[in-house]
C-alpha cells in the first residue's frame, strides 16, 4: 500500500482569483465545479492527473497569521531570458517581490496575490522535464526524518538525502520533486500550502489513514467537520489530507 500525492492546496481568501493568477502563471487552466478552484494542465478537468500536481485553492475566511509558508513551490525555467521573462509576466499577473532572508542568490523569490511565496528558478538541468512546477519544497528541521517518513508514506522514489535535504520524485518520472530542506526557524502556526494525498483504487482509504498513524503522523482538528477526506499532520508538524477515492 501507498499514497500518491495529487494535490497541492492552497487556502486563499479569494479562491476564484488566486487560482486565476496560478492558471495564468502556469500556463494551464482553472476549473471551479464546486467551492473550490482546481488548476491542472489540458483544458479540461482531469483529475488526478497522471503527472503534474494540480493546484486546488480552497477558500477561507481568515487571512495567514504565520509570517512565512513552510511550503512552497519552486517554477522552472530554460533560460536565463525565459527567468527574466517570467519574473515579469508574474508581476504584471499580481505577483510581488519577497523577502524571506534569500540574501544574493541566482533565483527570485515572488509571493502570489495572497502572498504565499515562490521562487522562479534559474535554469537548472535537473528539472528539465518536470513541466512548470518544478518542486514543492517543505522547510523542516530533520531531512532524514521527512525521508524516512514519506519515503513510506508515499509511493515515490527517494532520490538524495544528506543532513541538508531530501529529494523525491514519481517512480514514472515527470512532474515536480518533492524538496525537505533543512531551515532553520521553528513552524508557528496552520500553514496556507499543503499536500494532498490519494489511495490508489481499490485499496483502503482507513487503512492508509492507520499505515500513516503507525509511521508517526498523527490526526489533525482544522475545524474540517464531518468531511471524506482525512486531516493529519507529518512527525515536524507539516499538514496534509488524505483523500477518499472516488
Amino acid at each position: 500500500m501507498a499514497l500518491r500525492p495529487v494535490m497541492v492546496n492552497i487556502k486563499a481568501l479569494d479562491a476564484p482569483a488566486v487560482g486565476r493568477f496560478w492558471a495564468e502563471a502556469l500556463g494551464w487552466t482553472a476549473h471551479s465545479p464546486g467551492v473550490t478552484t482546481y488548476v491542472g494542465p489540458g483544458d479540461g478537468l482531469v483529475w488526478p492527473d497522471p503527472v503534474a500536481l494540480g493546484i486546488d485553492v480552497v477558500p477561507v475566511p481568515e487571512r495567514r497569521t504565520t509570517p512565512k509558508n513552510r511550503v512552497h513551490l519552486d517554477l522552472a525555467t530554460t533560460s536565463p531570458a525565459h527567468q527574466r521573462e517570467l519574473v515579469a509576466r508574474l508581476k504584471a499577473l499580481g505577483a510581488t517581490p519577497a523577502q524571506v532572508g534569500q540574501g544574493d542568490v541566482p533565483w527570485t523569490v515572488l509571493a502570489d496575490p495572497e502572498v504565499n511565496e515562490f521562487c522562479v528558478l534559474e535554469p537548472r538541468e535537473v528539472y528539465r522535464d518536470t513541466g512548470p512546477v518544478a518542486a514543492v519544497v517543505v522547510d523542516c528541521a530533520d531531512p532524514r526524518a521527512m525521508a524516512r517518513f514519506w519515503g513510506e508514506a508515499t509511493d515515490w522514489t527517494l532520490h538524495e538525502v544528506n543532513d541538508d535535504q531530501a529529494v523525491l520524485r514519481s517512480a514514472k518520472g515527470g512532474g515536480p520533486y518533492l524538496e525537505f530542506l533543512r531551515t532553520p526557524g521553528e513552524k508557528t502556526g496552520p500553514d496556507r500550502v499543503h499536500l494532498d494525498l490519494l489511495p490508489y483504487p481499490g485499496d483502503d482509504k482507513a487503512a492508509e489513514v492507520s499505515r500513516l498513524r503507525a509511521l508517526g503522523a498523527t490526526d489533525l482538528d482544522v475545524g474540517q467537520g464531518d468531511v471524506p477526506w482525512t486531516c493529519m499532520a507529518d512527525p515536524e508538524g507539516h499538514e496534509f489530507c488524505v483523500l477518499a477515492p472516488s
